[in-house]
């Protein structure tokens, strides 16, 4: 049964379920999946529903092994969620070998793991190949639990974007990916998009798809003192233009550091903020050595995060020149919620286009153009009318159309029917 019509059928049974939450990624990563993960763990869990979560060791975005965590397996409780931590590999590089390394390391662990048997079993991928695994298990094993994956980010196309994979690399990658959505229950998606793609180059049902969207992840804090943290980073009257989250590959950041030396050439009252890791983070740091409008923040706590944000002037996205379909940027969703205008350097028909098109929160201007970034963030400083108008929108639809209780609401409704499948 397709998303849509879940909440029209909702069972008015108050039972609760017991799930098992397969993913990589998990708190107290603060970047990419892991936050929307927790959150939903958490909120199963207050609503009463039994749920374990079987996860990696915290590694991102530093690609390194978090301080406090050892050992071959770790269990702890987080916000009223138990956790159990499986060790693998992580790779100090992010190819397309290592990447698939550290998955099937992790999905080995996963298929030899207890599972508490779960009514139900949900699935994030990435990671692909660890998915792989624990679908096989569900599968063949004795109790068959319902599957339900949920898809944050499409590997196909990614290599097909990106240019990281051969056109065989990319066709096999294609065969095996819509293989393994095609064996799930039911898969959810973060975007209309992603759904289409599903269904037109990966061959899954529509029927079996649904679609329901990120959320903020930001929790709810005290007003933000703007001037007294500007104040605090030493920033004064200039412009400042802030990208949160990785630091990788997909985000081409050396674009940004091209558009902070136009500033510096130009003289313009501008700073562009970079805040977060990645493995991309010390290359760009290098090239932006010398270059004066440019300034980089290691990972901050969630608190620190949030002030920053709203002490920002304009919040950006930065991606490679190709990139379409592959990924929505999570950041998206806590930038519109800042209330602050958000300039995307991405394809005109690009997913985070349509995204911004749709919010009304920013400007597009072409990827790997900086004197278009630059021109675009002068253009916004110049108009402070249009810098509210912006902010405005992008918070309304963040309010109307990206709520956690929106989102937390379909997949509870969405996990009670798989059960129910079952």
């Amino acid at each position: 049964m397709a998303l849509p019509t879940i909440l029209a059928r909702m069972t008015s049974s108050n039972s609760s379920l017991h799930i098992t939450v397969f993913g990589l990624n998990y708190a107290p990563e603060p970047t990419g999946i892991a936050p929307y993960t927790s959150r939903l763990a958490e909120r199963l869990v207050a609503e009463g529903h039994e749920v374990h979560v079987l996860t990696g060791y915290p590694h991102y975005p530093a690609w390194k092994l978090s301080a406090g965590y050892s050992g071959w397996q770790h269990r702890e409780t987080l916000n009223g969620v138990s956790v159990k931590r499986l060790r693998h590999f992580i790779p100090s590089s992010t190819s397309n070998l290592n990447r698939m390394h550290m998955e099937l390391s992790f999905g080995i662990r996963l298929l030899f793991a207890r599972w508490s048997s779960p009514d139900v079993v949900l699935l994030v991928s990435p990671s692909l190949f660890a998915s792989a695994l624990v679908l096989l298990r569900a599968k063949v094993g004795l109790s068959r639990p319902a599957t339900g994956l949920w898809i944050q980010d499409i590997y196909c196309r990614g290599l097909e974007e990106t240019g990281s994979g051969n056109s065989l690399q990319t066709k096999l990658m294609k065969k095996f990916e819509g293989f393994v959505f095609r064996s799930a229950t039911q898969v959810s998606v973060i975007h209309d998009r992603f759904r289409d793609y599903l269904v037109s180059d990966l061959g899954v049902k529509i029927e079996n798809i649904g679609v329901i969207r990120n959320w903020t992840h930001l929790k709810k804090s005290q007003p933000v003192d703007r001037l007294a943290t500007r104040r605090s980073r030493g920033w004064d009257t200039e412009t400042v233009v802030l990208h949160a989250g990785n630091m990788g590959v997909k985000q081409a950041l050396e674009n940004v550091v091209e558009a902070a030396k136009s500033a510096d050439a130009v003289g313009a009252n501008v700073k562009f903020v970079l805040l977060g890791g990645g493995n991309q983070k010390d290359r760009i740091q290098a090239m932006a050595k010398g270059v004066e409008r440019i300034e980089f923040i290691a990972p901050v706590s969630d608190g620190e995060f949030n002030a920053v944000l709203h002490s920002a002037d304009i919040l950006l996205v930065n991606e490679m020149p190709g990139l379409r379909e592959m990924a929505v940027p999570s950041k998206l969703t806590s930038y519109f919620s800042a209330g602050l205008p958000v300039i995307a350097a991405t394809e005109s028909n690009s997913t985070t286009a349509a995204e911004v098109r749709s919010s009304g929160g920013g400007l597009r201007v072409d990827p790997g153009q900086p004197e278009a970034l630059l021109e675009a963030v002068l253009k916004i400083t110049a108009d402070p009318a249009l810098s509210e108008a912006l902010g405005r929108a992008g918070q309304n639809y963040a309010r109307n159309v990206l709520s956690e209780e929106t989102a937390i609401i379909q997949y509870s409704a969405w996990l009670r029917e798989l059960a129910t499948a079952r």
